[in-house]
């Protein structure tokens, strides 16, 4: 299992690490800085420079089975290190801070928008949640409006744990229905936006919605009876 470096900060752009394990083309590391792909956000991309001048690419980095476990997912033909092996494992900032201001952007979105979101999604050039609501009831305007209304508030995220039995007892804090929690630990993270949020989440996000920068509903569309997508793109 890896040190879940980007759960306590984010912002950390780089570690100092050691190959703990090779699956194919893929690492394990004793820690990492990269996010694995889950609840709708992408895994994360960045560079493996190795003490002896190898620098590898990583592609993607997803989830192991057992809880904790992180692949690192190598460009093809990469020449494999052995275990035991000490780096630096550098992220590709650009693209991982796009990734934490939309999902946090996806939070003020289900704020703003107040019905059961059935599903949602981050990319690297927008992001979407999809909510089981009629359509008519979805207003472009007032949603751009909503959202970017919190932007301005500049209020502070935090992120705390409770108990999977205390989850439990409080169904409202799973907002996504087709995405369930990380579990595995005993424990379940939360993300807060005092005042505007509250629901289990395991990404990563802004420290405040200012960061997220100005949005703008690129879309509304319908993708079924209970499935209306709202799709929000980076203003800048």
């Amino acid at each position: 299992m890896s040190e879940l470096l980007f759960r306590d900060d984010p912002y950390l752009k780089y570690c100092e690490a050691t190959v703990v394990a090779v699956h194919g083309e893929t690492l394990e590391l004793d820690r990492t800085v990269f996010y694995p792909a889950g609840g709708g956000q992408p895994g994360d991309r960045g560079m493996l420079r190795f003490d002896d001048g190898t620098e590898l690419h990583v592609i993607d980095t997803r989830k192991g089975e057992a809880p904790d476990q992180v692949l690192h997912v190598l460009a093809p033909g990469s020449s494999m290190p052995i275990a035991g092996s000490k780096l630096e494992a550098v992220l590709d900032w650009e693209l991982r801070n796009r990734h934490m201001r939309f999902h946090t952007a996806l939070h003020l979105l289900c704020a703003v928008v107040k019905a059961p979101v059935t599903g949602g999604r981050i990319a690297a050039g927008k992001a979407h949640l999809d909510f089981d609501i009629e359509m008519d009831k979805l207003d472009k305007a007032a949603i751009e409006a909503g959202v970017n209304g919190l932007v301005v508030a500049a209020r502070g995220t935090r992120s705390l744990w409770v108990s999977d039995a205390e989850l439990d007892a409080r169904p409202e804090l799973v907002k996504t229905m087709s995405v369930a929690p990380p579990r595995g630990e005993g424990r379940v993270r939360l993300l807060e936006i005092p005042g505007i949020d509250l629901q289990a989440c395991g990404g990563t996000h802004v420290a405040n919605t200012a960061e997220i920068g100005p949005l703008k509903v690129a879309k509304i569309r319908s993708e079924g009876k209970h499935n209306k997508r709202v799709t929000l793109a980076l203003a800048d």
